[in-house]
């Protein structure tokens, strides 16, 4: 095969060793994707031994390469986008949205105080004598045969 996972495990170890920025473990990742997730051959239909095997080299060369090369034109630009991209929302969470929630939370609690006296001054006495002019209230029932 075109892959050993040891080599792929060597790789990925010696990549994360060159800098401290993380990279992500493509192993437990959905984004992985093998030659057998794509072309599956179900049980009882194979084909030769010399296609299944330059096919799955054919497969796995040209995501390999294809891969790199899409990385190599579109990873910086992309890295550039999304780093701009949590910028802004970094920024916009930190300078308005919490400030926001907290200036919102500060008014609302002069609000609440009012409301909270309104329920028990005239709501709670109202309920309360509704409850009990409803509580002597018997009813039952009689099956007629």
């Amino acid at each position: 095969s075109f892959f050993t996972s040891s080599t792929e495990e060597q790789r990925a170890s010696k990549l994360r060793t060159r800098s401290n920025v993380p990279i992500p473990d493509l192993h437990s990742s959905k984004a992985r994707i093998d030659f057998e997730d794509v072309i599956a051959e179900p049980e009882g239909t194979h084909s030769f031994d010399g296609i299944w095997k330059a096919s799955f080299t054919t497969f796995t060369v040209t995501k390999y390469w294809f891969y790199r090369l899409l990385s190599t034109i579109f990873g910086i630009p992309m890295a550039l986008i999304w780093g701009i991209y949590f910028a802004i929302l970094s920024f916009l969470h930190i300078w308005a949205v919490v400030p926001c929630i907290k200036s919102f939370l500060i008014e609302i609690q002069c609000i609440s105080r009012v409301y909270s006296i309104y329920v028990h001054t005239f709501c709670d006495p109202l309920f309360e004598a509704i409850g009990k002019i409803f509580s002597n209230i018997r009813i039952s029932t009689q099956k007629e045969i």
